[in-house]
């Protein structure tokens, strides 16, 4: 656990170091749904209507924006393959980086994410849904998002390359975090894509780490 914990504390420690790519990210997310209501006019119904959709699809392009930092730079600097040698599990620094990709990418989205839901005209309660979809359903993003990276890091250009790849995987995630904040069958149908939402983020979480090395010890040898 301790080797965990480190891995934690130098990826976080990387995502501050004042690079401004996390406030890129703020501002893509934001920007991304700021230019909906000037596209559609001010019609507040339609905007409070295709509100949880276009969310959804901004936080999903703005996670993709990092993928490329996860583990290309560690690739060239050769601190991957310290990673492999090390006593702490591949599969275990993965886990972390994990985290760290959900606490620097979604969880900065979900806590400026008001300020995106009062541009698009939501109310209080899908607001509320909004929150509690984004929790748990970006955990998986960032799980997919993790093992899309660490397929395509001995690719060159592969940057490019892994959002395509993870783009399939994300579609239910997308599809279950926009039926529960508009459900179209009443509240049951809401909590029922709460409870898909959740399974998602916890099967990804646990086996992305595991995927993602052995796709990292494919790719080296």
């Amino acid at each position: 656990m301790k080797g965990v914990f480190g891995a934690l504390q130098r990826e976080l420690r990387l995502a501050f170091s004042g690079s401004g790519e996390i406030l890129t990210l703020l501002l893509f997310f934001v920007i991304t749904g700021a230019l909906v209501p000037f596209a559609l006019g001010p019609d507040k119904e339609l905007l409070a209507r295709i509100a949880p959709g276009i969310i959804w699809i901004a936080a999903f392009l703005a996670m993709l924006m990092g993928l490329d930092r996860l583990f290309r730079p560690d690739s060239e600097d050769g601190t991957l393959a310290l990673y492999r040698l090390a006593e702490t599990p591949l599969a275990a620094v993965i886990a972390a980086k994990v985290i760290s990709h959900w606490l620097t990418s979604a969880l900065p989205l979900i806590l400026v994410s008001p300020f995106l839901a009062l541009i698009l005209a939501m109310d209080i309660e899908s607001f509320w849904r909004t929150l509690v979809s984004l929790l748990l359903g970006t955990p998986a993003l960032a799980a997919f998002g993790t093992f899309g990276a660490a397929v395509t890091v001995s690719i060159r250009r592969g940057g490019f390359l892994a959002p395509i790849l993870i783009a399939p995987l994300c579609v239910p995630v997308l599809i279950f975090g926009v039926g529960a904040i508009a459900p179209m069958g009443g509240p049951d149908q809401a909590r029922a894509a709460l409870l898909f939402l959740a399974a998602l983020s916890l099967i990804s979480a646990s086996l992305a780490p595991f995927a993602a090395a052995l796709a990292i010890d494919w790719g080296e040898e």
